[in-house]
């Protein structure tokens, strides 16, 4: 039998939800869930992680003043729900398409949309700015909101502010969305620590008494802080047998609850809000929460592509050529490769294991490869603590991710002239996460660090190759960064080669424009090599591989027979390849037309690479004109 209404059809904000009465809202939940399987199915995106909260996200919008309560989620990949209930239904089948909404909150597309995020741990420390600037405004009416989960409590800024908010009188409440999966399974002390709280039996029998409390609330007036004080009694008196590190950092602490029940999620932040100062809502929940293949396979069904919403099965893209492999498998195999050979070798990654491949080495290796949970900076640091003591670990972290250590990099590892190997997956424009993800300024910032050697690889080849120069004797701090996506070779595993640090190679001879490529971007100019050669315009190619150091060799050889120079790097131009070799022309007295192709000055949004590549003015074609425009001058 049918429903006989439809509600989430008529939802255009939270105050569409609100005028709805509370036992309509599971119905408003199915609903809500159904419609990010009928639209993700069809628009890839993150998929598990908002079937997860739905029912929160109902909650939250159907108790709290939003926008004026501020809600801010932390990994915004939850966020699909709280999207469609704010305005965004009708456009939410362009998320993360070019020129579409952002698969991310974003403040600059709803108001809803309390703070931008799209790397983890943020919502803590950025909502009790929040709560202290309503509280310096005396806006004491404002409930702040931060909704951390996913794995975002292994790193270490949530505790940071965990250990800030609970000596402020704010009016802030965290809710721990605990499911026990990042995109791959949590790791770690905190994970059988909350575990262990799920199961407790103390906990349990003491919350159903603590709601029962809390459900009276209301009635007691004047008395209600006494109750309030009994609550933490009882609370303090359950954790007797277990200690409670959230109330040591003097946030209440309340739960388990099951996050799934929304009619009780009502009821329970309907009582919270009476409820002053720091508090912690543990919620538990199913990643993947109403799609049976999606809650039984969490990692592959957080960003599964396109798939059958009836069957569940996952629609593979068909080729009748053979695909080259991605570049974050190459160096999975790769590594397992050189840790066979070499037993010094181990691998490194914060949380991103199947994202990075690391899981190949994980399985056959396991005593050899670590998933240190979302902490960038313990993972770098760690790793420095590995080469002190002569081993040689494979540090796997994403470009944008690494952003996170970078103080780690410089002070523990390049200072200390240390044998790191940073493997910098996803550099340069990664597509539909947008800017948040888009590996923009590594080589910027890498490349002005002393005692670091910083190389991209233009196709698979050179990855291994590189790789398997790092780890030879006396390589010190070791750079390689790589795309995300396929490469250009079907056949890669090849014999490795030491390669000579600093040395590029000449991939095409020419005349008239010299042309410098870093990494596999410049693979883009294999397409209009045969149309270049038509129209009798000759240029030279040469891939780099190195930003630092630079092939000065080579660029003094350029610069005494080519006067027109373009420059190509999928990253920033602002600080970049493109600037060294703006500097090196500079400090030998060379002149020349140099044209540097790359990343504007600017934060680029999301949308297919290739979409990106030619917003940015370095797809194929844009070279093309490009060549041509500096031939003319």
């Amino acid at each position: 039998m049918g429903l006989e209404k439809e509600f989430l059809k008529d939802i255009d904000s939270p105050l569409d939800l609100k005028k709805l009465d509370v036992e309509d809202l599971p119905q408003v939940s199915d609903e809500l869930r159904q419609f990010i399987i009928d639209v993700v199915s069809l628009n890839p995106g993150h998929f598990g992680a908002s079937l997860g909260v739905v029912e929160l996200t109902v909650a939250l919008h159907y108790v709290y003043n939003t926008p004026y309560d501020r809600l801010v989620w932390d990994v915004g990949h939850q966020a699909y729900g709280h999207k469609i209930l704010t305005g965004r239904r009708d456009n939410f089948h362009t998320n993360r398409k070019y020129k579409g909404i952002s698969g991310f909150p974003n403040r600059f597309e709803s108001e809803y949309d309390a703070f931008g995020v799209g790397h983890s741990s943020t919502s803590i420390s950025a909502a009790l700015g929040m709560a202290m600037a309503a509280k310096a405004k005396g806006e004491t009416d404002r409930n702040i909101v931060a909704v951390i989960g996913d794995g975002s409590m292994t790193a270490g800024l949530a505790f940071e502010g965990l250990n800030n908010g609970g000596i402020e009188n704010s009016n802030l409440l965290v809710i721990l969305n605990d499911n026990h999966m990042a995109i791959d399974p949590n790791v770690g002390a905190l994970n059988e620590y909350l575990l262990d709280i799920t199961t407790s039996k103390s906990y349990n029998k003491i919350k159903d008494e603590i709601w029962n409390l809390l459900g009276k609330l209301k009635k007691f007036g004047p008395n209600t802080q006494a109750f309030v004080q009994k609550i933490e009694n009882a609370v303090k008196s359950a954790l007797l047998k277990q200690s409670n590190m959230f109330e040591a950092m003097n946030f209440r602490y309340f739960g388990p609850v099951d996050g799934h029940d929304v009619k009780y999620l009502v009821s329970v932040l309907s009582d919270l809000k009476d409820i002053p100062g720091p508090k912690l809502l543990h919620i538990l929940t199913k990643k993947g929460k109403g799609f049976k293949q999606a809650e039984l396979n969490q990692t592959i069904w957080h960003a599964p592509g396109l798939f059958d919403k009836k069957t569940g099965e996952l629609i593979k893209k068909q080729s009748d050529k053979k695909e080259a492999p991605k570049f974050q498998d190459v160096f999975g195999h790769t590594l397992v490769e050189l840790a066979e050979k070499n037993e010094k070798i181990l691998g490194i990654t914060p949380a991103m294991p199947s994202g990075s491949s690391l899981n190949i080495m994980m399985k056959k290796m396991p005593d050899r490869a670590f998933d240190v949970g979302i902490a960038e900076q313990h993972a770098v640091t760690f790793s420095a603590g590995l080469a002190a003591d002569g081993m040689i670990p494979f540090c796997n972290i994403y470009s944008s991710f690494m952003q996170r250590a970078y103080d780690q990099v410089i002070h523990d590892v390049a200072l200390q002239k240390l044998n790191v190997v940073f493997c910098l997956d996803r550099g340069g424009l990664v597509g539909d996460d947008g800017a948040t993800h888009h590996g923009a300024f590594d080589l910027a910032y890498m490349r002005c660090i002393p005692n670091i050697i910083v190389s991209s690889p233009m196709n698979e080849e050179e990855l291994r190759n590189l790789m398997y120069t790092a780890q030879l004797p006396d390589k010190g701090t070791f750079v390689i960064r790589y795309p995300r996506g396929n490469g250009i070779m079907p056949e890669w595993q090849t014999e490795f080669k030491e390669i000579q640090i600093g040395k590029a190679r000449t991939i095409k001879d020419g005349n008239d424009v010299a042309i410098l490529s870093i990494g596999a971007i410049g693979n883009q100019l294999s397409k209009i090599y045969d149309r270049l050669d038509e129209e009798n315009i000759s240029i030279a190619h040469y891939d780099m591989r190195f930003v630092k150091p630079l092939d000065e060799e080579l660029l003094h050889n350029v610069f005494k027979n080519f006067n027109k120079i373009i420059t190509l790097e999928d990253g920033t131009i602002v600080g970049g390849f493109g600037t060294a070799v703006l500097e090196f022309m500079s400090e030998n007295n060379y002149s020349a037309k140099v044209k540097r192709l790359g990343i504007p000055d600017q934060f680029i949004e999301h949308g297919s690479q290739q979409e990106l590549y030619k917003e940015c003015g370095y797809d194929a074609e844009s070279i093309y004109e490009e060549i041509k425009t500096i031939m003319d001058l």
